[in-house]
């Protein structure tokens, strides 16, 4: 399996309404349930007003499109990463699972990930 670095800084915001949310930013995640409506984006596009923000996430995804009937990709991913104690924040989409992890983190995620058998394209700069 192979993971590719998204390049930029992300954020995890809570806003109150869509209003502020611009749809045509290149990397945008919209989770809304009874409770709370959350956006995850590029930091330089975070929605204005914010409940609140966190910074610092950089986000790596599972290259391809994976089948619906496969099982424990991201409880693998994540087992490794808990294992390394890396928290992690995931967002799936239709084709693919995301993974946010704190920047500083980031290194000690992929080579973790890399000695776990999964392979790493970075070129995010």
């Amino acid at each position: 399996m192979i993971l590719q670095v998204l390049p930029g800084e992300f954020s995890i915001c809570k806003v109150s309404d869509m209003s502020a949310v611009d749809l045509t930013v290149q990397w945008l995640f919209v989770s809304k349930t009874d409770a709370e409506l959350s956006v995850v984006c590029l930091r330089e596009d975070v929605p204005r007003p914010c409940e609140v923000r966190e910074d610092g996430w950089r986000a790596f995804r599972v290259a391809g499109q994976l089948d619906f009937c496969l099982t424990g990709v991201l409880a693998g991913l994540s087992t490794v990463l808990a294992q390394a104690g890396v928290s992690i924040f995931a967002v799936s989409t239709f084709d693919t699972d995301y993974v946010l992890v704190k920047q500083d983190r980031l290194a000690t995620a992929l080579m973790v990930l890399e000695t776990a058998g999964y392979g790493v394209e970075n070129n995010s700069a």
